[in-house]
């Protein structure tokens, strides 16, 4: 995927994950999963780091969401659990697998376009395909200072701890992580205006602009193509 054309990469993820939500077959998310993780390899992109970036993270997420289905969707009983004697349909075990499968499977699509492609370059493509520049500004700013606030905030753990004689009382360490939590959020006030008038005194106007242009070749469009018959024939199908 690293030689591909970001616009075509850009409309070729937004295409898949479009199939992953209008798929009604667990075999089919089982197949375009498979498929995602073929591209993977190919890009030479190591399952573990989906495992662990992705992956786990989704799993967690949707897992809980998806918990309840089991026990509150109505359905043919396929078993009951033998303490609180709640009972398991077939059919909320079916919708708990649907809701993780399509999570996992659309996060594993996104995150090979993210990992393949440097972020100037996505932004790029997404203000060509026609994304508003206020989009654009929100995603390039929100990507770029999660990491400064990240590092702020580990900066002032740090210095906490260099300044700490011993341990504190549990109430004291809530109140400490109550007034940390309102100093980064004030740093982060000032450091967005300050930023936001820096960028507009050079000329900044949301759009992005890079040295080096795209090329649209014969290899971006067979892959665009490619995954334009993806949802289009999942249509056809379920029609």
């Amino acid at each position: 995927m690293q030689s591909l054309d970001p616009r075509a990469k850009v409309a070729g993820a937004l295409l898949l994950i479009i199939a992953v939500t209008m798929l009604h077959s667990l075999v089919g998310l089982v197949l375009l999963f498979t498929f995602a993780i073929g591209l993977a390899l190919a890009s030479r992109i190591p399952l573990t780091r989906l495992l662990k970036q992705v992956w786990l993270g989704v799993l967690a997420f949707t897992g809980v969401i998806a918990l309840p289905s089991p026990f509150v969707v109505p359905g043919k009983v396929v078993a009951t659990l033998p303490v609180l004697h709640w009972t398991i349909s077939e059919q909320g075990l079916r919708s708990a697998a649907f809701l993780i499968g399509r999570a996992e499977t659309a996060a594993t699509f996104a995150a090979l376009l993210v990992l393949t492609t440097s972020w100037p370059h996505v932004m790029k493509a997404m203000r060509s395909l026609g994304v508003p520049v206020a989009v654009v500004a929100v995603l390039g700013m929100t990507h770029r200072y999660i990491f400064v606030l990240m590092t702020t905030a580990a900066q002032m753990m740090e210095a906490r701890r260099a300044r700490q004689l011993g341990p504190l009382s549990p109430a004291n360490q809530r109140r400490l992580i109550a007034g940390s939590a309102g100093v980064l959020l004030g740093k982060t006030l000032a450091m967005a205006n300050d930023v936001h008038m820096a960028m507009i005194a050079r000329g900044y106007r949301g759009e992005v602009r890079l040295i080096d242009d795209f090329r649209f070749r014969a290899g971006d469009c067979v892959a665009l193509v490619v995954a334009a018959l993806v949802p289009a024939t999942i249509f056809w199908m379920q029609r």
